[in-house]
């Protein structure tokens, strides 16, 4: 389920008549070579479209109209190549309603030092030029990114494909369908949630379907599509013997099979790419869904575990903007910890919903009793994490707005091994250290569902939030409960001023 092809971020250069004809054809040479330089960038993970020298503010108001009309394009970068007034961006800043980028740079590395003239100068502006630009920004209170270097060195391409993959994952957000089969969990408070408020601040529709909705589907699945499924089982898990076929428990992963098709030709006829499942609703399924959603994060759908339509927005969002890129991301819960001073260590699982995009090796497929849901064993996909740098995102609704807060963290191979624990998890140590880690997130009021992402970092998670114009609170390395309670205080007085303007 890609989020990537046919996605195109368009790349505006802004210029002005005084220089003439043959000094505006030289910057348009210039700046296409800029364009096809990103274009060209690994980092880069969708196509960077040139566009024509903009001169006047009515090209500059219609090319942001266009680019507001064109669903392919999720936003634009801007480079003032020689001195473009910045009056003239007024209607077109004003009017934008895509992600910008401004590029700060210039078309080569080095100067002339020996050749430099006046000609030079007059073309190469762009170190005052954008600086008008950045101040038409600030003074019309535009949202964006600056990024400061030449489109040669890594960290400048590095910084913009960060933006470009949030851009990616905003542009799913704006069109996303979620599916939620029955209600949240019983008297659950931080999986509630304002879902006009959603739609109104990210474009995410969130509707509730009957769970025997999905029943009726299940029960449709062909004995073929079953087969079919049981038969990708056997190719890509370490299968149990006890489902294998012949086995005594291999009706359960047939019935296991049964809940994946049906689930997913729901979810294709409706254009749904998220959903929520709950176990205190489960209509005529015979299973908890286990299996089937593992699944189905895999390819990229979101998800949230008793009926927490926020975590899987997120969830897809996040899947969305990492697409192409190495590392698992996954619907998480921070479960339980080891508490020995200095090795303080998180156990994060969920039952049976953990992405295997998050595995260390080729997950085992098995079924075991599940305490709660009333219902038959439930198959599962039962991994350890990958180790490695990574970061758990949670999306709380404060009442007056939406707040994201995330914690870089370490994921680690567990301490010993669990035997008796088969259900995918993920071990990890939190930065700074877990007593600050646990007080800032309890002090954020962030919520016990996540998304981990080892494919991701705070980088894209910033751009994102400056997207949607949405509160960020990081919990890293340099993290403390003082200054991070101050932040909190702040972002407060900020966000509720910021309503009002």
């Amino acid at each position: 389920m890609t989020s990537i092809e046919g996605r195109e971020v368009w790349f505006l250069t802004g210029s002005q008549g005084l220089y003439g004809e043959e000094t505006l054809r030289r910057v348009a040479e210039q700046s296409r070579r800029i364009a096809e330089t990103l274009d060209g960038s690994a980092e880069l993970p969708v196509k960077v479209v040139w566009k024509p020298v903009l001169t006047d503010a009515g090209a500059i108001r219609r090319i942001c109209l266009d680019a507001n009309a064109a669903d392919d394009c999720i936003g634009l970068i801007a480079w003032m190549h020689t001195f473009s007034p910045a009056k003239m961006w007024i209607a077109g800043l004003d009017a934008l309603r895509k992600p910008l980028l401004h590029l700060h740079t210039q078309a080569d590395v080095e100067l002339p030092w020996a050749t430099i003239d006046m000609d030079f100068m007059n073309l190469n502006q762009a170190a005052h030029g954008d600086r008008e630009f950045g101040y038409i920004q600030s003074r019309l209170g535009v949202a964006r990114k600056t990024v400061a270097g030449h489109v040669s060195d890594p960290v400048t391409t590095r910084r913009i494909g960060s933006w470009a993959r949030a851009a990616v994952g905003r542009a799913e957000l704006a069109t996303l369908k979620l599916a939620r089969f029955g209600d949240n969990m019983r008297d659950v408070a931080v999986t509630e949630g304002d879902k006009v408020e959603a739609q109104l601040r990210f474009g995410v529709s969130v509707n509730t379907y009957g769970v025997n909705d999905l029943v009726e589907a299940v029960d449709a699945a062909s004995e073929a599509e079953v087969t079919e499924l049981v038969k990708e089982y056997e190719d890509g898990y370490r299968l149990a013997p006890a489902l294998r076929p012949g086995g005594e428990r291999h009706d359960a992963l047939r019935y296991a099979a049964r809940i994946e098709a049906g689930l997913r030709a729901f979810l294709t006829a409706g254009g749904f790419r998220a959903f929520t499942t709950n176990f205190e609703d489960l209509g005529g399924l015979r299973q908890l869904p286990g299996l089937a959603v593992q699944r189905l994060m895999a390819d990229g759908y979101g998800f949230g575990g008793e009926g927490d339509w926020k975590t899987s927005v997120l969830l897809r969002t996040l899947k969305a903007a990492a697409a192409g890129l190495p590392g698992g991301t996954s619907f998480m819960e921070d479960y339980t910890y080891h508490l020995e001073p200095g090795r303080e260590l998180i156990l994060g699982a969920h039952m049976l919903e953990v992405c295997p995009s998050i595995a260390a090796a080729t997950p085992s497929c098995e079924v075991h009793p599940l305490g709660i849901g009333g219902r038959e064993d439930p198959v599962r996909l039962v991994f350890d994490a990958a180790p490695g740098p990574a970061v758990v995102v949670g999306l709380a609704d404060l009442g007056d707005r939406f707040r994201l807060v995330a914690n870089e963290i370490d994921v680690v191979d567990p301490a010993e091994p669990l035997p008796r624990l088969p259900v995918a998890r993920a071990v990890w140590r939190p930065r700074p250290d877990f007593r600050t880690s646990a007080e800032a997130w309890l002090a954020a009021g962030a919520p016990h569902h996540t998304v981990l992402t080892g494919a991701l970092g705070a980088e894209h998670l910033e751009d994102l939030a400056e997207m949607l114009g949405t509160e960020l609170v990081l919990i890293d390395g340099g993290t403390t409960i003082r200054r991070f309670t101050r932040e909190l205080r702040w972002n407060q007085a900020y966000h509720r001023l910021a309503q009002g303007f």
